[in-house]
């Protein structure tokens, strides 16, 4: 798929898949590290059977090498301006048994989080969410469950629009695709986590791209933004922990400007 596909993709159905991002001979290898680290710093809250890490490449560094791949560059830069940053990496491992989650759309278009953009909000592109196969996804095994073109709407089901987020929508898709695969969504496309009927984990990185000028401080531990609208207030909303100095001073210089902003 040409730029111009992908681009025109984005704009009329919200998403896109980027095959062959990872090469074939280290995902077994990234895989594991990932399963393991997810293993280490697992999020204790996160629902019955799926391991999640927020601020993940504190804890493992080995998707490095592929985050500014200049396929992944060129999408985001066509999508959001040329200045743009990661706003997130989540590992999210369904593991078998986990059970289908509820319709949302990401930060900062879900309502139920601190820091939105309140509903209806514009038809803009504002943020990307990309999920990076380390399995290859399948109906069985758990691949993101979508709705299509559902990124234009002013709402989304966090918002009350009339959708009952935990019931099947009628023209929802599971996203499949072969390891090492990127899958690209407009922040606004409604999705779900999808049940994992399979007997292996579907192991995945969630990596978010942000154009310069949204404000992600409210997701900041310790920041005055954070402090106003989550602490204050008593709402929900992701904390992403800061990136250490010495971690940051060993990734790889294509990706040191997209993260630089996040180091402690």
């Amino acid at each position: 798929m040409t730029l111009e596909r992908q681009i025109q993709a984005m704009q009329t159905d919200g998403w896109c898949v980027l095959d062959n991002i990872i090469p074939a001979d280290r995902l077994d290898d990234i895989s594991g590290q990932v399963i393991a680290a997810t293993n280490r710093h697992r999020n204790p809250d996160a629902p019955a059977n799926i391991g999640h890490v927020s601020g993940f490449l504190k804890y493992d560094q080995s998707l490095a090498p592929y985050l500014a791949d200049q396929r992944v560059v060129d999408l985001a830069g066509a999508l959001l301006g040329h200045h743009f940053r990661i706003s997130f990496t989540t590992a999210t491992i369904n593991e078998p048994g986990n059970e289908r989650g509820g319709w949302h759309a990401d930060w900062p278009f879900n309502q139920r989080n601190a820091g939105h953009v309140p509903a209806p909000y514009p038809d803009a592109v504002m943020h990307l969410t990309t999920i990076w196969m380390l399995s290859s996804f399948t109906g069985e095994n758990g691949g993101t469950l979508i709705v299509p073109e559902s990124h234009r709407a002013s709402n989304n089901p966090t918002g009350g629009n009339g959708v009952p987020p935990e019931e099947p929508y009628p023209t929802e898709l599971n996203v499949t695709g072969e390891a090492g695969s990127v899958l690209v969504m407009d922040s606004r496309l409604w999705h779900s986590t999808a049940a994992n009927t399979s007997q292996d984990p579907r192991v995945a990185v969630v990596v978010r791209y942000a154009p310069w000028w949204l404000n992600l401080n409210v997701l900041m531990p310790g920041s005055e933004d954070r402090r106003i609208l989550v602490d204050e207030t008593g709402g929900t909303e992701n904390l992403v922990p800061a990136l250490p100095k010495d971690v940051f001073d060993g990734l790889p210089g294509a990706l040191k400007p997209l993260v630089s902003h996040w180091v402690e």
